[in-house]
């Protein structure tokens, strides 16, 4: 292979580099297929996925991979949901939980069989359709794609493939993080440069608060592992390069008025050529050129934006989501009433009153923890933290102090602070990632699976 992968301590030979077995290979096309099927939400993407990560177990199984404690938490909060849904009407409506931790379960057993070679190779898969779910966020707010884009509160929010801005959000920080920290091992590489910036385009266009403040997580736990010296250096280029992208896309976010491509698109050029170009900067020329770029994104944002800001994100500036905060009255009211065991899986809808006297009824309480709590109870969620903790084991067993490791855990950081705001197990695509990054920030298999001057370079 031509290019050296990334690994604890920069780079290996090119003979070094693994390819990617078939079951990794797998999961990959079941990430990218979630993406494109609308996060998986529905139910063609959903089978398709599930089926895909079945073939990369049963591929996984012949090489006797590791499992771990996992599965078998997993399999306890899938067995509690089924038990739970028996009494109501019977254990189709548990199917959809069940068919989430097997997914979640199965893609951390797969991917945890991969080699450190390998998981360099997985992980820059994965920064990559990172980096298209970015550009395709950008471009459904340039065009104004139905599909790829949300109309709320007068704002067009990108929505990517996934069609839920939220999600994408969650996704593209997450993934963010990933690459920052596979940056840092390669400190000249322009392509996770691009991904980068391309990333926060991405989550920019989303409007996500949470999707923001998920980042926020990820970057303080990646900072933490990986020191913020090192971060610091690739993420100001990244940022720097997206505000101006974000910028120039500005005018196009209002849904009543026409958007601006050839301004969006002259942006996003000029954010990624900034971004490129401050990454192989001399450092005395990267830190004026940051500073400069930060002190000239300020005045022109007060200067052409001034009496628009306010209009076109204020809405989006604040902690206040009157619907939200019914549904989650509505949901402790529920708790209240079957607290041990839960209402059942499937059955948490909420019913409240708007401030406007209007009776709303949600799908979702948009807390992933507090759903489990509403349907399956104090016990559902005693096993869920089962579950968090035998991912947080594998994970910390892991830990090898290298930046793919500490990228894939500040991604699970990320999908775990935005957990609490959006429904985000619901998707499949989700759990894709997350078992993924388990399974990459897991402890490699051991035995002669890794290549011998790998080997050596993990140990010294």
């Amino acid at each position: 292979m031509g290019e050296a992968v990334p690994l604890a301590h920069g780079r290996v030979a090119a003979r070094d580099a693994a390819a990617l077995p078939h079951h990794v290979l797998v999961l990959l096309a079941a990430v990218a297929a979630a993406v494109v099927a609308q996060g998986g939400y529905y139910l063609p993407g959903r089978v398709l996925s599930a089926v895909l990560v079945g073939v990369a177990l049963l591929l996984a199984l012949r090489t006797r991979p590791p499992v771990g404690l996992l599965p078998w938490t997993c399999g306890a909060l899938a067995a509690w949901a089924v038990l739970r849904a028996l009494p109501d009407n019977g254990f189709t409506s548990s199917l959809p939980t069940v068919l989430a931790l097997a997914t979640l379960a199965a893609t951390a057993v797969v991917a945890g069989r991969a080699d450190p070679a390998q998981r360099g190779l997985a992980a820059s898969a994965l920064v990559a359709v990172g980096a298209l779910v970015g550009l395709t966020g950008w471009a459904a707010v340039v065009f104004r794609v139905p599909s790829w884009s949300v109309v709320a509160e007068g704002l067009t929010r990108a929505a990517a493939t996934l069609t839920y801005p939220n999600a994408a959000a969650a996704l593209l920080a997450a993934l963010a993080v990933l690459a920052l920290a596979l940056h840092t091992a390669d400190p000249g590489s322009l392509p996770l440069a691009g991904a980068s910036c391309l990333m926060l385009v991405g989550l920019g266009a989303t409007l996500s608060r949470a999707g923001l403040l998920a980042l926020a997580a990820g970057v303080v736990a990646l900072c933490a592992s990986t020191g913020p010296r090192a971060v610091l250096r690739h993420l100001a280029p990244a940022v720097l390069g997206a505000l101006i992208a974000l910028g120039a896309l500005a005018p196009s976010v209002p849904s009543a008025g026409t958007s601006s491509p050839v301004l969006a698109a002259l942006g996003l050029v000029v954010g990624l050529a900034v971004a490129l170009g401050l990454t192989r900067a001399a450092r005395a020329i990267r830190l004026v050129g940051l500073a400069a770029g930060f002190a000239v994104a300020a005045v022109g944002a007060l200067v052409i934006h001034r009496d628009r800001l306010a209009d076109l994100f204020g809405s989006r500036a604040t902690t206040s989501s009157p619907d939200r905060a019914g549904a989650i009255r509505s949901a402790f009211e529920q708790v209240a009433g079957h607290p041990w065991t839960g209402s059942g899986p499937g059955r948490g809808w909420f019913a409240f009153t708007s401030p406007a006297g209007e009776v709303r009824v949600m799908r979702y309480v948009h807390d992933e923890y507090l759903q489990v709590l509403v349907e399956l109870g104090v016990i559902g969620l005693v096993l869920l933290l089962a579950v968090l903790v035998a991912g947080g084991l594998a994970v910390w067993r892991g830990r090898r102090g290298t930046p793919l490791w500490a990228g894939a855990a500040a991604g699970l950081v990320v999908l775990l602070v935005h957990s609490g705001f959006d429904f985000l197990w619901h998707l499949p695509v989700t759990l894709l990632v997350a078992g993924l990054l388990v399974g990459l920030a897991s402890s490699p298999p051991s035995g002669g699976d890794a290549p011998s001057s790998v080997q050596q370079k993990e140990k010294s």
